[in-house]
């Protein structure tokens, strides 16, 4: 998958194969959770303080991650997304 983030120890990544709704992976010590780019739906388990950085990333670049997936969909390559900092 490639890696379109990454910021204090977090993986963000986002499949060419994967199907809808719209999400990305996280990736943090060993844990890996989904998360919708609409609703913010979370499926797996992450640390709290590792879920809260996701979430405030996913809240800062929701726009850029649509677009992302509509690249996706299209096999384009996935544009970086800036790291929370």
């Amino acid at each position: 998958m490639p890696i379109i983030s990454r910021f204090f120890g977090i993986i963000i990544t986002m499949n060419y194969r994967e199907h809808g709704p719209p999400h990305f992976h996280a990736w943090y010590a060993g844990h890996e959770i989904t998360v919708a780019i609409g609703d913010s739906t979370v499926r797996g388990e992450m640390p709290k303080r590792a879920l809260g950085l996701i979430m405030e990333w996913l809240e800062l670049h929701r726009a850029e991650l649509g677009e992302n997936w509509n690249r996706a969909e299209a096999r384009l390559p996935l544009s970086p997304i800036e790291p929370l900092e």
